[in-house]
C-alpha cells in the first residue's frame, strides 16, 4: 500500500490545535481566548500578528504590550497583513497572551527566517481571516419544517428511493437485517362474551423480557377472519380511550361485529406496558438502534406476528390503522412489512408536522424526506389517510393527498388511495372511524359497507380490559434502565449472529448489503458533473504545483478547504487523498513553510496528493470563535446526518473531485489519520473506488459504546457491526488498518 504505514508513523501527534514545533507555533484567538498556551523551550522569539488594516488593536506577551494602529490598504488583496513587531524572551512553560480586537493569528518564532504567511500556504486554503460557510452547519430541518414532497417522473427511480426509506427505517431501529424472531410465549386469556363479539386479554414477548400488552377482539364463529392491528396513539387513557374524539374500544368492538379480528395493543409505557415509561432514552441507546420508536416498530411486527398465528384469521388479509402517533405507528409498520394489505392512518400525514413526540421521531427516518414519503412506501396496497381541518392535516386534499397520489398513479394504482377530509380538531372520532370502516369493509373484509355507520356500543369496564392488575409488570420482568441493558446485551447477541465470520461470509455480506453504509450515513458520492469547485490560488515550484481549493456539492451548500499537490508534468497521476482528524494543517511543515513529510514522501513516489478539512474540522472555524451547528429541536438526528456522515460525504466528495480531473488517472488511495481513521473505514464500505483504504484506528476501543457516542456517533452503527460489518461491505482485502488495539470484535 505504497508504504502507508511506514510514512504515517512519522507523524508526531500534539497537543495544540495547530501544530508546532518546539520552535515556532502559531496560534488563532479562539485557542488563547481562556486557556494560556505551552511554551516548550526558553529563548529569544519573534513576534508575528495578523490583524486588520483598519484595526485600533493590542498584543500583550510576556509582560510587554503592543499597540497595533489603524493603516492604510497597502497592494495587499486582503483587510489582514502580518506584523513582526520585534523580539522578545520568552521562558518555557504557560505564557498568557492578550490581545484586541482584528487579530486572526498570533506566531512565535526563534528560528531565522521563518514567516508565517509562507507557512499557511501548506496549511490553509483561503486567506485569513476567512472560513468556509458551509451551510450543513446552519441547516435545520425539524418536526415542524413544511416539506414537499420530490416529483418521480417513473416507478423505476420512486422505487430506488423507497428501497432506501425501508432501509433506513430499518436501519435506525436496530433491524437491518431483520433479526430472527423469538417465541412470542403468548398468553390470551380472561375472554369475556358478549352477543356480537369477545374481548380477551392478551400479552406476549417481542423479544425475550419485553412485554406487549393488549386485548384481543374477536367476532364470535371460527373464521378464518381478517385481522386488524390496532396502535392506539397519545390519548390520555391510550388503549382505553373512550371519549367523542376517540375511542379505541368502539373502533375494536365495531371491527369485529363488521368480522375481524381487531388487536389493540398499548404504546410502551401506557396502561399494562410498564416495563418503560414512554419517553426515555440517548445516544448511546441509539447507537443499538434501541429507542422508542424502535420498540413499538418491533412490536407492531411482532403482534403481525400472533394475529397471523390465530386460527380465526386469515394471514393473509391483515390491515392497521391508527391516529396521530397511532398514525406514525400505522405507516411505518406499513411501510416496512409487506403482510400489511390495507392501511388507514389518521390525522398524522402531513408535510408540516412530522409528529412531536420521541416515539415518533426515529434516527434516519427523515434525512432528505417527510411522512408523506413515508406513507407512500403503503403504495400500491390500499391506503385511506383521514385529515381534518382543525391540526396540521388541514391541507391533505390540496398537498399531502395528491403527492402520495402521485406515486400510486406510478404503479396504475391511483384508485387505491382515498382521503376523507373532515371538519374536526384533531381526532379519530365516529367520522373518522366510519371512513376506515367504509374503506377495510371494501378493501379487508368484503361486501357491500359503502353507508355503513357504528352501531351504538358499550365499552366494557377497565378492569376486564387491564392485562396486570395493580402497577407493576408480573414478577421476573426487568423494568428501566435493567431492560434496556437487558436490549443492549441482545442487540450485541445478534450482531454477533449476523457478522461475517470468515472471507467467504463477507462476501456475501458484501453482495448482499451494497448500500448499507450509504444509507446508515446518508451519504453518496457524487456524479462529477455536480460538483462545486473554486480554485482560490495556485503556487508552482520546482518540484510540484500547490492549488488552493474550496469544493463541494452544487445542490448541497456544503464547503471542503482543500490542498492539492500534482507534479509539473503532463502525464496523468494516481492520487492519494489524505484527511487528518484534526486538519490538513497537521501535514504541514511549520518552520520549512512546506508540506510535511507525508505529503513531500507521497509527491517523490509520483503521487497527487489532496488534503481536506472534513465538517467542522480546520478551515469550518474562523479564527475567532468555533463553528458549531444549529439546532432547532430535540430529533436533530431525525431530519439531519451526524457529524460523521458528514465528514464521510467529505471524503466521498474529494474522491469525486479527484476523479473529474484529466491530469489524474482515476485511481485513488485513501488514509486516515487519527480520528480520520474511522472516517475513511466507513468511505471505503460506500465507495468502491478507493484502491486501497489505510486507517489509523488511533488506539480506539471499537467495543466502547461511549467512545462511540462521543467521537463516532451514528444512530444504529453498533447494531449493523461497525468496523467489521464496514470492511466486509467494502472488500476486506482493500483495507490496512494500523495503530489499533487487540479486539475481539475486529477479529470478527
Amino acid at each position: 500500500m505504497i508504504g502507508f504505514l511506514v510514512m504515517t508513523t512519522m507523524l508526531t501527534a500534539v497537543s495544540s490545535e495547530l501544530p508546532h514545533s518546539s520552535d515556532s507555533y502559531l496560534w488563532y484567538p479562539r485557542e488563547i481566548t481562556t486557556n494560556p498556551v505551552t511554551i516548550e523551550t526558553d529563548g529569544n522569539y519573534s513576534l508575528w500578528v495578523c490583524v486588520a488594516e483598519n484595526a485600533n488593536s493590542f498584543v500583550e506577551i510576556a509582560d510587554d504590550r503592543y499597540v497595533l494602529e489603524p493603516e492604510r490598504a497597502g497592494n495587499r488583496n486582503t483587510d489582514h497583513n502580518w506584523k513582526k513587531l520585534g523580539r522578545i524572551a520568552v521562558e518555557s512553560g504557560s505564557l498568557k497572551i492578550g490581545f484586541g480586537s482584528g487579530i486572526s493569528m498570533i506566531a512565535l518564532s526563534k528560528k531565522n527566517g521563518f514567516n508565517p504567511e509562507n507557512a499557511l500556504l501548506n496549511m490553509r486554503a483561503l486567506p485569513l481571516p476567512d472560513a468556509v460557510e458551509d451551510q450543513r452547519a446552519t441547516l435545520a430541518r425539524g418536526t415542524n419544517t413544511v416539506f414537499t414532497l420530490p416529483h418521480y417522473t417513473d416507478l423505476e427511480s420512486w422505487e430506488t428511493t423507497a428501497d432506501k426509506l425501508r432501509m433506513r427505517i430499518l436501519l435506525g431501529s436496530g433491524l437491518y437485517p431483520m433479526p430472527e424472531k423469538t417465541p412470542l410465549n403468548t398468553q390470551v386469556f380472561d375472554e369475556v362474551a358478549y352477543a356480537d363479539y369477545r374481548v380477551a386479554k392478551v400479552h406476549f414477548e417481542a423479544s425475550p423480557g419485553f412485554l406487549v400488552t393488549g386485548n384481543l377482539y374477536r367476532p364470535l364463529g371460527a373464521g378464518p377472519f381478517p385481522g386488524v392491528v390496532s396502535p392506539h396513539g397519545h390519548w390520555t387513557a391510550g388503549r382505553l380511550e373512550d371519549s367523542e374524539r376517540g375511542s379505541v374500544s368502539a373502533r375494536c368492538i365495531t371491527l369485529a361485529r363488521m368480522g375481524a379480528v381487531a388487536f389493540s395493543y398499548d404504546m410502551i409505557g401506557y396502561v399494562d406496558s410498564r416495563q418503560t415509561k414512554h419517553n426515555w432514552g440517548g445516544n448511546r441507546e441509539k447507537l443499538w438502534g434501541i429507542h422508542p420508536f424502535a420498540l413499538q416498530l418491533w412490536s407492531a411486527i411482532r403482534a403481525v406476528d400472533f394475529l397471523s398465528a390465530l386460527p380465526c384469521v386469515d394471514p393473509d388479509r391483515i390491515g392497521c390503522t391508527g391516529a396521530s402517533g397511532g398514525g406514525t405507528q400505522t405507516f411505518a409498520l406499513t411501510a416496512v412489512d409487506n403482510r400489511i394489505r390495507v392501511a388507514a392512518p389518521v390525522n398524522m400525514i402531513s408535510s408540516t408536522m412530522q409528529g412531536g413526540c420521541l416515539c415518533e421521531n426515529a434516527p434516519l427516518l427523515r434525512l432528505d424526506n417527510s411522512n408523506m414519503e413515508v406513507g407512500a412506501l403503503a403504495a400500491p396496497r390500499p391506503l385511506l389517510v383521514v385529515s381534518a381541518t382543525g391540526d396540521w392535516t388541514r391541507e391533505t386534499p390540496r398537498v399531502e393527498y395528491p403527492s402520495i397520489k402521485s406515486i400510486y398513479a406510478l404503479y396504475g394504482a391511483a384508485d387505491r388511495v382515498k382521503n376523507v377530509h373532515l371538519d374536526y380538531e384533531h381526532n379519530y372520532n365516529q367520522a373518522s372511524r366510519e371512513a376506515m370502516y367504509r374503506f377495510m369493509g371494501k378493501h379487508l373484509i368484503g361486501g357491500d359497507w359503502e353507508s355503513f355507520v357504528e352501531p351504538a356500543y358499550e365499552k366494557p369496564d377497565d378492569d376486564l380490559l387491564h392485562v396486570f392488575p395493580g402497577e407493576t409488570p408480573p414478577e421476573g420482568y426487568l423494568t428501566g434502565e435493567a431492560l434496556i441493558d437487558l436490549l443492549i446485551e441482545q442487540a450485541k447477541e445478534k450482531r454477533t449472529v449476523r457478522l461475517p465470520k470468515n472471507t467467504d461470509e463477507a462476501t456475501q455480506w458484501r453482495e448482499k448489503h451494497t448500500k448499507t453504509f450509504s444509507y446508515l450515513l446518508g451519504v453518496a458520492t457524487p456524479p462529477v458533473n455536480t460538483l462545486a469547485a473554486t480554485r482560490l490560488a495556485m503556487k508552482e515550484t520546482k518540484a510540484y504545483v500547490l492549488e488552493h481549493w474550496v469544493i463541494g456539492r452544487s445542490a448541497d451548500g456544503d464547503k471542503i478547504p482543500a490542498l492539492f499537490y500534482r507534479n509539473n508534468k503532463a502525464e496523468a497521476q494516481d492520487a492519494v487523498l489524505v484527511v487528518h482528524g484534526r486538519g490538513k494543517a497537521f501535514l504541514a511543515d511549520l518552520e520549512n513553510h512546506s508540506p510535511g513529510t507525508l505529503v513531500t514522501s507521497l509527491l517523490e513516489k509520483g503521487k497527487a496528493v489532496l488534503v481536506i478539512d472534513a465538517f467542522l474540522i480546520g478551515e469550518h472555524h474562523p479564527p475567532e470563535k468555533e463553528c458549531t451547528r444549529t439546532h432547532i429541536d430535540k430529533f436533530h438526528d431525525t431530519f439531519h446526518p451526524t457529524d460523521t456522515g458528514h465528514r464521510v460525504q467529505d471524503i466521498l466528495t474529494a474522491f469525486s473531485f479527484l476523479q473529474a480531473r484529466y491530469d489524474m488517472t482515476g485511481t485513488v488511495d485513501l488514509l486516515g489519520i487519527e480520528d480520520a481513521g474511522i472516517w475513511a473505514i466507513l468511505a471505503g464500505a460506500v465507495e468502491s473506488g478507493f484502491r486501497h483504504i489505510a486507517a489509523d484506528m488511533n488506539q480506539f476501543d471499537i467495543a466502547d459504546d461511549e467512545g462511540w457516542e462521543k467521537k463516532y456517533y451514528v444512530p444504529g452503527i453498533r447494531a449493523l457491526g461497525d468496523i467489521p460489518a464496514a470492511m466486509a461491505a467494502g472488500d476486506i482485502k482493500r483495507f490496512l488498518l494500523y495503530n489499533a488495539l487487540e479486539s475481539d470484535e475486529l477479529k470478527a
